[in-house]
């Protein structure tokens, strides 16, 4: 396959494959750089090496650049673009790598994103108020 855009193998991709919107691809690219650029800042013996994260890594990685772009309407957006479940990023990812868009390991699967983290815990709760902060008829005074 001839050298193309990354926006042109993403609309390919959607053409065989309508599950998630052209930014949900976008974004997985993004946050893959964030990852390898936040994995090497925190463990600086892996600078120069492989620039490749695992599925666990690339999740933990998805979440938190996730939460920092888009906040409490993160799994609005996520949904939005057709992100219900940690599966989906890796189906994007192996749709990618099926374009020589990402690379992969031997050991690399689609089981790998499954089931790591609850969409509700990873991107509600950490924005849903303190129980107690919850009690009806709380006046707010000390």
């Amino acid at each position: 396959m001839q050298d193309l855009e990354f926006s042109e193998i993403v609309g390919l991709i959607c053409k065989e494959d309508s599950r998630f919107d052209r930014k949900a691809y976008n974004f997985v690219r993004q946050a893959l750089d964030h990852t390898v650029k936040e994995t090497k800042r925190k463990n600086p013996e892996r600078t120069g090496k492989s620039q490749h994260v695992t599925g666990a890594e690339l999740l933990e990685g998805i979440r938190a650049y996730a939460l920092e772009q888009y906040g409490p309407l993160t799994k609005t957006v996520l949904t939005t673009w057709g992100i219900r479940r940690c599966s989906d990023f890796g189906d994007i990812v192996f749709n990618l790598i099926e374009y020589n868009v990402f690379s992969k390991t031997e050991t690399d699967r689609r089981e790998d994103f499954a089931d790591i983290y609850d969409f509700d815990e990873a991107f509600v709760k950490p924005f849903q108020p303190a129980a107690s902060r919850r009690t009806r008829g709380h006046s707010g005074a000390a």
